[in-house]
This record gives C-alpha cells, structure tokens and sequence, in this order.
C-alpha cells in the first residue's frame, strides 16, 4: 500500500497530466468546495459500462502495470 504523500503526488501527476495544471487545480477546489458523495458518483460514473469491459480494462491495467515493475 502507497503512503499518503507517495498516493497524493501520483494523484496529482495523473491529474495534471490528463486535465493539465489549471483544470487539475479547478477539480481539487470543486471537491473541496462541494459537498460530494463519492460512492454515489462512483456508482453513477460508471452506471452504462458493460460489467465485462470494466472487468477487461481492470485486468489489462493491472497486466501492465505488471509489466512496468
């Protein structure tokens, strides 16, 4: 398990380099700002993905990053 500083930093790098510096930043400050129920988005992000794509992404990911180590 990552500590929080080394998950923080991941976070922010995934962020900034999907969303760019200033949208990353407008994100944080959102889910900062807003009351947020995070298992209810969660559940709603993914609400039209087939269960057998997630699980194939979930699996190809975790493939890669196997590779990567």
């Amino acid at each position: 398990m990552k500590t929080d500083t080394v998950l923080r930093t991941d976070g922010m790098r995934v962020l900034t380099e999907h969303l760019g510096i200033v949208e990353a930043e407008r994100f944080i400050a959102i889910i900062q700002r807003e009351p947020f129920d995070y298992t209810a988005w969660r559940q709603d992000l993914f609400k039209d993905v087939p269960l057998n794509t997630f699980l194939d992404e979930a699996m190809s990911h975790r493939n890669n990053r196997e590779l990567t180590r």
